[in-house]
């Protein structure tokens, strides 16, 4: 459980830069079957995951023939390097203008040498991606030819399926954020602030390598457990309570998410059920995680372990999501979820528990779907711990 940073990963070293030709080749193999002339590219990860292409400004041009990546004056140098499949174009000025205009020479181009790009009419674009400004933009660049289809999905669903760069990268991403976490327990005392412990998390997270916390790191104490999304605070933990620990590496662009709680204290007796049930919970989506399952399926064996405990009532988020270049990506593991899992994808299983007033418990660790089943890449204790 963690929310995104909104932001593209920053790294001068990727995994994408190698598979860039065969994932452009994939990309433009559908174009005919969608009847496209062109896809403009604007999410950065999606950027990342077809050029190599690190920068935070950047928007990718692909047509049947080639790709063209339109960047700033401050890429200069770093978009020569990290990007070989496509031509950069460095823009003064608005990059959606720079890529609509393009598109016009384009058609003006084929018409006079009745080239394949006269018919630069159908262009796909990420509808999700952008603001209704962004797109009056790209329309008044374009010209009033130009057919705008949005084409959403395609890009994110080659990336829910991982190759074996990808899964190295992100097994030393999840071993980061164990090994940090593992590496703080001892901290982890009456009086010593929430955003201490996190801080301390993300210095340990950088120090192994990563190029910072794939998210805002969670430590949530005491009654704060029982909100999902809680902030590290400045609040002080106190003697026989919960503690929720939610951190993430980012290294070489991809992700690792893992949650852990601890009991500053001996727990009582309905604290040590409640962990139970949530460690069983999770143990009943891995054992249902696996190639040709829906998405749905996997949530439904989490909260089936928790109803059975009486505490699926507590239980106010989905079993988890896809993992990689983003912290949420697809599949999405909740209900009336339809998609069918595959092997090589990366998702998480984080079933919690959350009483208001008390706390909450939560486990979360990352789990590839191989050809039999389901591996666990992170692999920090999952028994509950208690700090006395």
């Amino acid at each position: 459980m963690a929310r995104q940073l909104g932001k593209a990963a920053k790294t001068s070293e990727t995994a994408g830069a190698a598979g860039s030709a065969a994932r452009l080749s994939f990309l433009q193999q559908q174009f005919e079957a969608e009847r496209l002339d062109a896809f403009v590219v604007s999410h950065l990860p999606n950027v990342f995951y077809l050029s190599g292409f690190t920068g935070s400004s950047g928007i990718l041009l692909v047509t049947p023939q080639d790709a063209a990546l339109f960047t700033d004056s401050r890429y200069t140098v770093q978009a020569a390097d990290e990007v070989h499949e496509a031509r950069v174009h460095i823009v003064r000025g608005s990059l959606l203008n720079a890529v609509g205009e393009r598109l016009a020479r384009l058609r003006a181009r084929g018409n006079v040498r009745r080239s394949s790009h006269k018919n630069v009419r159908r262009v796909g674009f990420e509808a999700a991606r952008l603001t209704v400004l962004q797109k009056h933009a790209l329309d008044k660049a374009a010209g009033a030819k130009v057919r705008w289809l949005p084409w959403d999905g395609k890009i994110e669903a080659a990336r829910a399926v991982k190759d074996a760069d990808e899964l190295r990268i992100m097994r030393e991403a999840a071993d980061i954020a164990c090994s940090s976490w593992q590496e703080i327990l001892p901290l982890v005392k009456p009086g010593i602030r929430e955003n201490e412990l996190a801080a301390e998390l993300e210095f340990r997270m950088r120090r192994k390598g990563a190029s910072g916390p794939a998210f805002d790191t969670i430590v949530a104490s005491g009654p704060r457990g029982a909100l999902p999304h809680a902030h590290a605070s400045p609040r002080a933990i106190g003697k026989n309570e919960l503690v929720v620990f939610d951190l993430g590496a980012i290294l070489r662009g991809y992700s690792s998410d893992l949650t852990r709680t601890v009991f500053v204290g001996r727990a009582p007796a309905e604290i040590r059920r409640w962990y139970a049930a949530v460690l069983q919970a999770q143990q009943a989506a891995r054992d249902a995680l696996r190639p040709g399952v829906s998405a749905h399926q996997v949530d439904a064996a989490a909260r089936q372990a928790l109803r059975r405990a009486a505490l699926d009532k507590k239980f106010v988020h989905s079993t988890g999501h896809g993992l990689g270049l983003e912290v949420h990506e697809m599949p999405r593991l909740g209900r009336g979820e339809k998609s069918i899992l595959r092997a090589g994808m990366v998702v998480t299983l984080e079933p919690g528990v959350y009483v208001e007033g008390t706390g909450g418990i939560r486990i979360e660790d990352d789990a590839l779907v191989t050809q039999t089943g389901a591996e666990y890449l992170t692999c920090a204790n999952r028994e509950l711990i208690e700090l006395e």
